[in-house]
């Protein structure tokens, strides 16, 4: 199949979240799979060029064009993903994407993503790539399905192309002022736009491709039932619901390249299911790397997080300080995000000596040290699309205690003691009451390591790669295709 990915991030060249490492595995996934794949994405000024090769694509240059009454130019480079054989089509146009940032707030936020949207089919026709598939990521995307049957509709290069819109998080929907519709160059076309929300002055980016793309994914199932309720539909519940047939969920994949105990080179000791003392050994260096002063046997709880209110963290300010005095736990968080829970688990650090490390920011070998030295991972979350880490905790034999939502509530069995069946520790409702439940019982749980060991193999036994999920796009691809 000829597949076409647009997004604006991508592992490990621009990366804010989940969406860049599935751009960028799914997109590996495919061209391992024998497909041909072209993968565009915005040139940064944030990306780190030190060691890539970066090549000018000869007939993708100073390529005129113009987004409302600004007439201007972009370029394409091409580079290899480091470490694989996937090239990567950089668009480059510093006056828009040099800014120090992914994402900012400047005045024409829009026209950054206007001109993904636009370049992609321009990039398409200037190469000669009749797509079958054209595979857009989140709102930055969101106008291509619209601009496939509009004023790109005349070519033939794109008459048996099928659109997809995936929504990795429905809080992220690009939505700007309707002062913007100049800029759109729809002249015509205006009528295909949301009308409700132009008589309301706005413009989504996300709705319109809701409306507009020929299938809809989201990235697990559980939050593709949860985003047509009205509790998680974040104002497109509706328009999802009337959308249902052409909705499907389909949950991460996991790079086992990168994150396999038994080959893991960020790690300090290797393991398998079979042969887990190199577990302990990396609890042991984990607790010395952060100053934990506890006995190696006592339960050690990660947590590597966005510091979000998404992440569920509210329900932590009165629970884990009960629960860091009552139990001999120990505690250790990486993150960065709003200051009132950076200051929140600084202020554990303090209260807790030797109990409790919090690493502020982002250290990719520490991610690594702590899904294999911890005991426990902690993800509370108020919502969540897919996530990773707690698919990353299973391999790793770290058991995951997790609100049931989302791409959790896929990925996560709850631990059936008599049976010795389960992965980990679900709670259902979103409170104080059901967070404290939850780590009670893991932490109960814990103290039978007969157990304990058998729901960590359960857990290592889980097969959440991409060859799996990957394989559920190529069958919706196919199925595209043949309705025509």
């Amino acid at each position: 199949m000829k597949i076409f990915q647009a997004t604006a991030e991508l592992t490990p060249l621009a990366k804010t979240g989940g969406l860049a490492d599935v751009s960028a595995a799914l997109s590996l996934h495919l061209q391992r799979s024998g497909h041909d794949v072209r993968v565009v994405m915005p040139f940064y000024d944030t990306i780190d060029v030190s060691g890539l090769d970066i090549v000018p694509v000869d007939y993708l240059q100073e390529v005129p064009i113009s987004i409302g009454s600004r007439h201007g130019h972009y370029s394409v480079d091409t580079v290899q993903l480091p470490g694989t054989g996937l090239s990567i089509y950089l668009l480059r146009s510093p006056d828009l994407y040099h800014r120090g940032s992914i994402y900012t707030q400047h005045f024409d936020e829009h026209r950054r993503f206007i001109l993904l949207c636009r370049a992609c089919p321009e990039i398409c026709q200037r190469m000669g790539f009749a797509p079958d598939i054209f595979h857009c990521h989140d709102w930055h995307t969101g106008l291509i399905p619209l601009y496939l049957r509009t004023i790109y509709a005349w070519d033939q290069l794109f008459a048996r192309t099928r659109s997809i819109m995936t929504i990795h998080n429905i809080g992220y929907q690009g939505m700007f002022s309707s002062d913007v519709l100049p800029d759109l160059d729809l002249n015509g076309f205006e009528g295909m736009l949301h009308q409700d929300d132009l008589r309301s002055g706005v413009i989504n980016f996300l709705k319109t491709a809701l409306l507009h793309a020929h299938h809809l994914t989201t990235v697990s199932p559980s939050y593709a039932r949860e985003i047509q309720t009205d509790a998680y539909g974040m104002g497109l519940q509706h328009l999802l619901r009337g959308r249902r047939d052409s909705l499907t969920g389909i949950l991460n994949g996991v790079d086992h390249h990168e994150w396999d105990p038994a080959t893991d080179t960020l790690i300090p000791f290797n393991y398998t299911a079979m042969e887990l003392a190199g577990k302990r050994a990396c609890k042991r260096a984990l607790m010395s790397e952060l100053g934990l002063t506890g006995e190696i046997d006592q339960p050690l709880l990660g947590m590597v997080t966005r510091l979000t209110s998404q992440k569920g963290l509210d329900l932590l300010h009165s629970v884990l300080p009960e629960i860091l005095s009552r139990r001999p736990v120990m505690l250790a968080v990486l993150g960065s995000g709003e200051p009132r829970y950076e200051h929140f688990f600084g202020e554990l650090q303090h209260r807790f000596p030797g109990q409790v490390c919090f690493y502020r920011g982002y250290n990719n070998r520490l991610a690594h040290w702590i899904e294999a030295g911890s005991d426990l991972f902690l993800m509370p979350s108020l919502y969540e699309p897919s996530g990773l880490n707690q698919m990353y905790s299973l391999k790793y034999g770290t058991v995951p205690v997790v609100r049931e939502t989302g791409g959790l509530a896929d990925s996560v069995q709850q631990i059936n003691p008599q049976r010795g069946t389960g992965t980990g520790v679900l709670f259902r409702d979103y409170d104080e009451t059901g967070l404290r439940w939850a780590l009670e019982t893991a932490l109960d749980l814990y103290a039978n390591r007969t157990l304990w060991m058998q729901v960590m193999r359960n857990g290592m036994a889980q097969d959440f790669s991409w060859q799996r999920q990957g394989a559920q796009y190529e069958d919706l691809y196919r199925q595209l295709m043949v309705r025509g």
